[in-house]
């Protein structure tokens, strides 16, 4: 830990000022239950999939995590002022394991995106305070919520300090500035969509594609091979009849 000297004022008298150290691990409790879990899972490997590792969109300046403490105290402080959005996404920051987000660690950086998901015990908070905290203090620019049991979706912008509503295009889906990617509700899950509206896939729907093309193409190949093979087969009975007719098939 890093202590302030006592310089000798009053205040400073009754104890030296102690920093936390930066390496703070994070107070989250559980997830309200599976089908939280399941969503956050979910958001957090397609973002991965979709940045990291499946090539679509490639970036590495990122940090994106779920049911993590920020710790944001003007003090420096771990007792004051945090809180644990479900899911966020930093943009512009090292790409590195963290038991936290520590903002005066982070050179000041907020979340670029925050997602909530709903249940009875924190709905409320999720639509009010925390709606408040994240637009006056975190000025997080892009702010959704989804209730995995009820299927609520509501998304927000923040434009000139204030969180505008999000308008959802013809299909239904909600447009992240900061990700530039959709999101929307898939099988009664919240899923990234590309800006052309694509299911972001997950790494084992993008194995099943591959499959499915690979198993497509093979058909393919083969359906090629019977149709050479049979065409091959009646060049083969012609070339015998014209024989019985004393023919030669190569003078013709």
């Amino acid at each position: 830990m890093t202590y302030a000297p006592n310089l000798g004022t009053p205040e400073d008298a009754l104890e030296d000022v102690i920093f936390p150290p930066s390496d703070l691990l994070s107070d989250e409790p559980p997830l309200e239950s599976y089908l939280h879990l399941q969503q956050l899972l979910l958001l957090l490997k397609c973002l991965d999939w979709c940045w990291h590792q499946g090539g679509l969109t490639a970036r590495d300046d990122y940090f994106a995590a779920g049911n993590l403490t920020i710790y944001y105290s003007p003090r420096q402080r771990k007792s004051e002022q945090f809180r644990g959005p479900d899911f966020f996404v930093v943009l512009g920051t090292e790409r590195k394991p963290r038991k936290s987000w520590v903002v005066w660690e982070e050179d000041g950086k907020y979340p670029n995106i925050i997602v909530e998901l709903l249940s009875p015990s924190t709905a409320d908070t999720d639509r009010g305070l925390k709606k408040q905290i994240y637009q006056d203090i975190f000025r997080t620019p892009d702010y959704f919520w989804f209730d995995p049991e009820r299927l609520e979706f509501a998304g927000f912008h923040l434009v000139d300090g204030r969180y505008e509503p999000l308008e959802p295009n013809p299909q239904g889906l909600l447009w992240s500035q900061q990700l530039q990617l959709f999101l929307g509700i898939h099988k009664a899950q919240l899923r990234f969509f590309t800006a052309e509206g694509q299911l972001v896939p997950t790494p084992e729907e993008s194995a099943e594609a591959e499959r499915q093309r690979a198993g497509h193409a093979w058909q393919q190949v083969e359906q090629e091979r019977q149709r050479a093979e049979q065409e091959q087969q009646r060049a083969d009975r012609l070339a015998a009849k014209l024989r019985e007719l004393g023919v030669d098939p190569s003078e013709i």
